[in-house]
């Protein structure tokens, strides 16, 4: 004999005609579990829009405060001090905003004070706060930041902040320094994205070695780029065109 599968008894009325219609208890279950789906959904909306305020707040909080470090990492600490679990998400909307207003002596501070928490330790992080040394003409600090990453990610550093990084010395002029990324970057097998390309294949001109300069040119520029010719985005041969 086959197998007889239980089906969960559910009680059972007729109405006037003499048709079986189900118990209201079961409808009423039902509608009790979607609304409970429902529910939770909105607490983690309440959630989302908590940490923007919160963000909203930490940036409130140091932007009224002198530029003295201790004082900061001292009103952030206070920030935290209630919160069961690290407010992270918050913070890093807070670096984001700084990074909006070019608030960027603040936003090192907080970067900073974030890493010396353990926290934080994002390849978007890394690459905020790089950028802020970078506008905060802090060489230096970006080249120690820098080197603890690869230090700590050695396989895993990302185009974004191989790019980041040569941007960097392009900004100050140091084409010597470009071509040093690049070659991590070439040995760890990034391939660079266009503007990477052009910041090295001119830091190569700079330092007198066309050789190298064509040898960058030949393995990576793109054969193809887009023009705007009568109007319309056309795409045409990079040879031909500069031909």
């Amino acid at each position: 004999m086959g197998k007889v599968t239980s089906v969960p008894h559910v009680e059972r009325s007729n109405d006037r005609s003499g048709r079986s219609l189900p118990n209201s208890n079961a409808i009423e279950k039902k509608v009790n579990k979607k609304a409970g789906k429902r529910e939770h959904h909105l607490w983690m909306k309440r959630d989302s829009a908590g940490s923007g305020q919160k963000a909203l707040n930490l940036v409130r909080i140091v932007s009224e405060l002198p530029n003295d470090k201790e004082t900061i990492y001292g009103a952030l600490d206070k920030w935290t001090a209630w919160e069961t679990e690290f407010p992270l998400i918050s913070a890093a909307k807070a670096l984001q905003i700084l990074r909006k207003r070019n608030q960027w002596l603040r936003l090192i501070i907080v970067a900073k004070w974030l890493l010396s928490k353990g926290q934080g330790l994002t390849m978007g992080t890394y690459d905020t706060l790089l950028l802020a040394f970078d506008m905060d003409q802090r060489v230096d600090e970006a080249e120690s930041l820098w080197n603890r990453i690869l230090l700590m990610h050695t396989r895993s550093v990302s185009k974004r902040l191989f790019s980041r990084m040569i941007s960097l010395y392009d900004h100050h002029h140091m084409p010597d320094k470009i071509i040093e990324v690049f070659a991590d970057m070439e040995e760890l097998g990034v391939k660079p994205d266009e503007d990477t390309v052009r910041r090295v294949e001119h830091a190569f001109q700079k330092l007198g070695e066309e050789d190298k300069q064509k040898l960058v040119l030949k393995k990576y520029r793109s054969k193809w780029k887009y023009i705007h010719f009568k109007g319309e985005r056309v795409r045409v041969r990079t040879d031909a065109w500069d031909g």
